[in-house]
C-alpha cells in the first residue's frame, strides 16, 4: 500500500493487524501441538481486537489531522510479516510464535517512534503518541498474558 497520509496510515496498520488475526487464526487449525493452538487462538482474537482498536483511533481523529501527509514513512523499511499466510505460524512452537509476534508489535512501535520523532504537527504528533502508547500497552498485555498461558 503507498501510505501518503496519516488515514492510509491508520488503515494499512489496521489492515495488518487484522490480517495478522486472520492469519494467526487459520494457521490455528494447522499446528499440532495443543498449546501453539491455544496461543494461536488467543493471539487470533486479540489482533482482532487491536484491529477494531485501531479503527476507533481513525473514527475519533480529526479529519484534517487523518489528510496530513505522511512524507518520511516511505524512508522506514517496512514491516515484515507473513502477509501470504502460508501457514508459516502452523509450524512454530509456543515460542517461536510468540517472539514472531511480538516481532511484528515491536515494528510497529517502531514505525510509530520514527514518525512521532519527525512529526512536525502537534495534532500528527498527540495521534502518534497515542497509536504507540496504544501499541505498547497491548504488547505489554499481550506479553503477560502469554507469559501466564507458558507457565501452564
Amino acid at each position: 500500500m503507498d501510505i501518503r497520509t496519516f488515514g492510509e496510515l491508520i488503515d494499512w496498520t489496521r489492515d495488518l493487524h487484522q490480517n495478522l488475526a486472520s492469519c494467526l487464526g487459520h494457521c490455528a487449525t494447522a499446528n499440532e501441538e495443543e498449546r501453539a493452538k491455544a496461543l494461536l487462538e488467543y493471539l487470533s482474537t486479540h489482533e482482532a481486537e487491536l484491529a477494531r482498536i485501531i479503527d476507533e483511533f481513525e473514527r475519533q481523529s480529526a479529519r484534517n489531522t487523518l489528510e496530513t501527509r505522511v512524507y518520511d514513512y516511505l524512508k522506514h523499511n517496512p514491516i515484515e510479516t507473513h502477509r501470504t499466510c502460508d501457514q508459516p505460524y502452523g509450524k512454530l512452537d509456543f515460542q517461536g510464535i510468540y517472539r514472531e509476534v511480538m516481532d511484528f508489535h515491536g515494528q510497529v512501535m517502531d514505525l510509530y517512534k520514527t514518525l512521532w520523532e519527525k512529526a512536525e504537527i502537534p495534532e500528527a504528533r498527540e495521534l502518534l503518541a497515542a497509536l504507540l502508547e496504544m501499541e505498547k500497552n497491548e504488547s505489554m498485555r499481550l506479553a503477560r498474558q502469554i507469559g501466564r498461558m507458558d507457565d501452564l
